[in-house]
């Protein structure tokens, strides 16, 4: 199950408490204070680790809570301090605060790490004349996670336009492939290998439709995953599937992908124009050239592998330049 956003609430440990504490002995009965400070609570502090891949531990554990430090004792002792609490999520994780919707950080790379709540002070003891002191309490928050997936290259298109047939081509990922829309229903993602040492990621995105940016089908809960690819690769069934029209539908495709970002539309795109080897595909293909003008568009079919060399190569071209 791919889970990627989460409410979960966390506790920084509370710091130790002073002592109060009289050193006394024969010589002298009325005492003089020694008692040593509380330690340190624990931190809590997000990282992000190469080896988790969804939010999904998080739907089962959703309270997190530092250690707290120790108390002080006599003869000056000071209390331990509390172990720090080290969460692991995906790269690409977004911790936000719940309340406000800040963002208070994004874990994008491997070993990326922040200390989201701090451990309370330890209370001072009553050395120097001075009252032991209870330790502070640790910082608590409560929290959203939300994870955007990493990848070079995001795969978009209509449901059932082959997305998940190509990328089943390209790769080693086996998402499940049906003749009916929306097939797809979570991001999938794929490594592409070009030679021995050549490869590049990508990820394909469940089946986009008009409306999307609002919510609409799968909606903008997965146009979030690609806002962190380098480039687009915008699949468009160019049988006319139902009578629907090739290139009407990637004017409204990119349309949403405006209307949820701007910034989407500046990144590169390549377009492959799929299902070229059924009969209709050729007459739409030509109609769809002329009105893309100088873009360029690649016949594939992602069912026989033609074209498919070509497109991958152009591909990896753009994300050498990128």
């Amino acid at each position: 199950m791919f889970i990627d956003e989460v409410k979960i609430y966390i506790k920084a440990g509370n710091g130790g408490h002073g002592c109060t504490s009289f050193y006394r002995d024969k010589w002298n009965r009325r005492g003089w204070p020694d008692g040593g400070p509380g330690g340190k609570g624990g931190d809590i502090v997000f990282m992000a680790d190469g080896n988790v891949h969804t939010l999904l531990d998080f739907q089962y554990q959703q309270h997190f809570k530092a250690a707290s430090g120790g108390h002080g004792s006599s003869n000056t002792k000071k209390g331990a301090y509390g172990d720090d609490l080290h969460v692991k999520v995906p790269p690409g994780t977004v911790i936000k605060d719940a309340d406000t919707g800040l963002v208070l950080r994004d874990l994008v790379r491997i070993g990326d790490s922040v200390t989201i709540a701090k451990g309370g002070a330890g209370g001072r003891g009553n050395t120097k004349n001075r009252l032991g002191e209870q330790g502070a309490a640790g910082e608590e928050k409560t929290l959203r996670l939300e994870l955007k997936l990493i990848a070079d290259v995001g795969i978009i298109g209509y449901p059932n336009a082959g997305k998940s047939t190509l990328i089943s081509k390209i790769s080693s990922a086996h998402p499940k492939i049906a003749s009916y829309p929306f097939t797809t229903k979570e991001p999938v993602l794929g490594v592409v290998r070009m030679g021995e040492e050549a490869t590049f990621v990508v990820s394909e995105i469940p089946g986009l439709i008009e409306g999307a940016h609002r919510g609409k089908g799968l909606g903008d809960k997965f146009l979030k995953h690609i806002e962190r690819t380098r480039m687009l690769l915008h699949i468009v069934d160019i049988s006319g599937f139902e009578g629907r029209d090739p290139y009407a539908d990637y004017v409204k495709l990119n349309k949403e992908l405006k209307l949820y970002s701007p910034a989407l539309t500046k990144k590169p795109q390549v377009i492959a124009l799929n299902k070229s080897d059924l009969p209709p595909a050729a007459g739409h293909a030509a109609a769809f050239r002329k009105k893309i003008g100088r873009k360029k568009a690649f016949e594939i079919s992602a069912l026989t592998g033609k074209g498919i060399k070509e497109l991958l190569s152009a591909v990896y071209k753009k994300l050498v330049v990128a």
